[in-house]
């Protein structure tokens, strides 16, 4: 097997590190960390998207559903796709696809343009986010050096969601909603400029150059269809014949897929990369943080919006103590990975994450926003940081060099994944709660909905209590360092 590193420095020692590589970092993490952004700019927005081009109440939602759809629907193909024909070249075509579809965003006409267009920038990010996470993976080794890089990584993604909350109120209010979809122009200009100085060409030649379609096609209509019926059961209902037709079809879709695999030649996806409990451990870990960071938000938006009746804006600076500690708690998550191994991280987070949801169950209908979440979101900050550095550097531990985009696609999917349930269930729970204690009587519907997201936050820690489940058995106690570089090294 080929040494990647060779690939993206032209240093004599294939084995030496490049020595542009935080530099190149940076540049991977800012296209990590607009892809991000992009996914929480839009909320603020959506008010001003309706009015101006005539969505309908039951349609505006689509504006943030078919970025979603697309994105958690092609990250795997994404990433696959690098590993198959360069990860420079589909990184770039990546960053080219999402900054067109962003000034095409800005410039749309009609509703149905707006998401025309949404559909062509969620390919986009659905490209850079498991490339550029690849691109790391064959640039640091691994070790301390990589541990580094993912508790930086991790660190951005937390800044990124925060730093959408925040910005896209002022943008939204001075110049516009176009303005959030023409600010990815010039940094996608500026990241194409970067990446044909800094990254060379990284592909593993001896991986065939035939493509799985049927594989890819079936893999991916299998993906849209469970985020699509995720996302839109709490409106149709869990048990309603809609849901459950949509589920069927998508189990029905990966029993094809799996049986496609293990009949090709140059499968899309090996499954014998799941023979690896620390790759399903550390993904099943990932899709329980998903499942809490954006179901716990979610929750907490409402409940300071209609309840507190606070602004997007006094909220996401309030969340910014929630983003700090996760950006502490992956700096330290990334030297204990090397010093005491997965577990024990994975699992610690976890249970932070489960202590901070715990702490959040108190809310209150008056108080404040700083009494009733800071500390809870200082506790879950810190827990987040901890578990996805630790799910992360397990599920991509090991990993062959020719299979980093497909191990990244993976990480990135059922992250993805996680999201998009962990808003569907605690929305559901939050909503039946709330219209149960309505129906009781006797208290306002302010207590009402504070009842409700009690109950939901309560769901979230009988999830994080599950991922510290997965994290205790199916992730190993082993250091990162040293042992699976040695096997790869033996055997290139």
């Amino acid at each position: 097997m080929g040494n990647p590193i060779s690939a993206l420095t032209p240093a004599a020692d294939p084995a030496a590190p490049d020595p542009r590589r935080w530099l190149l970092l940076a540049v991977l993490g800012s296209a990590f960390f607009v892809v991000i952004l992009d996914g929480t700019i839009v909320y603020v927005a959506v008010p001003q998207i309706q009015a101006q081009l005539g969505f309908t109440e039951a349609s505006v939602q689509w504006v943030l559903s078919t970025y979603l759809l697309t994105f958690g629907g092609l990250l795997l193909f994404g990433g696959r796709l690098a590993d198959l024909l360069g990860r420079r070249r589909i990184f770039m075509i990546g960053i080219a696809l999402f900054a067109a579809a962003s000034l095409l965003c800005g410039l749309a006409w009609s509703a149905e343009a707006l998401l025309a267009f949404r559909v062509a920038q969620g390919a986009g990010a659905a490209i850079m986010a498991p490339t550029a996470l690849s691109l790391v993976l064959v640039t640091f080794a691994e070790g301390p050096d990589r541990n580094r890089a993912l508790g930086i990584w991790g660190g951005i993604g937390g800044v990124g969601g925060t730093a959408g909350l925040l910005l896209g109120g002022p943008i939204t209010a001075h110049w516009g909603w176009e303005w959030i979809f023409f600010i990815n122009v010039p940094i996608g200009i500026t990241l194409l400029v970067l990446c044909r100085v800094l990254i060379r060409e990284s592909r593993n030649p001896a991986l065939p150059r035939t493509f799985d379609v049927a594989g890819a096609v079936t893999v991916t209509l299998a993906l849209v269809l469970i985020v699509y019926g995720i996302t839109e059961a709490p409106a149709t209902g869990w048990a309603s014949p809609r849901t459950w037709v949509v589920f069927a079809a998508s189990a029905a879709l990966m029993a094809v897929f799996l049986v496609i695999e293990k009949r090709s030649r140059a499968p899309l996806v090996p499954l014998r990369i799941f023979r690896s409990r620390r790759l399903v451990g550390g993904n099943i870990v990932l899709l329980v943080a998903g499942m809490t960071v954006d179901g716990v938000l979610f929750i907490l938006t409402l409940y300071a919006q209609r309840v507190l009746g606070a602004s997007a804006v006094q909220f996401g600076l309030m969340t910014a103590v929630m983003t700090v500690m996760s950006v502490v708690g992956s700096f330290a998550g990334q030297f204990v990975v090397t010093k005491r191994g997965f577990r024990p991280v994975a699992a610690t987070g976890m249970a932070l994450i489960a202590a901070g949801s715990l702490l959040l169950t108190q809310l209150a209908v008056d108080g404040g926003l700083f009494r009733n979440v800071f500390l809870g979101l200082l506790v879950f900050g810190t827990g987040l940081g901890a578990a996805f550095v630790g799910a992360q550097v397990a599920a991509l531990s090991g990993v062959r060099d020719g299979e980093s985009g497909l191990a990244a696609g993976i990480a990135d999917t059922f992250f993805t994944i996680g999201g998009a349930l962990g808003l569907a269930v605690l929305s559901t729970v939050a909503a039946s709660r709330t219209a149960t204690v309505l129906e009781t009587g006797g208290v306002g519907p302010a207590t009402a909905m504070t009842q409700g997201f009690q109950s939901a936050l309560l769901v979230a820690v009988g999830c994080a209590l599950l991922g510290l489940l997965a994290a205790l058995i199916l992730l190993g106690t082993r250091r990162v360092a040293g042992t699976d570089r040695a096997r790869q090294l033996s055997a290139k």
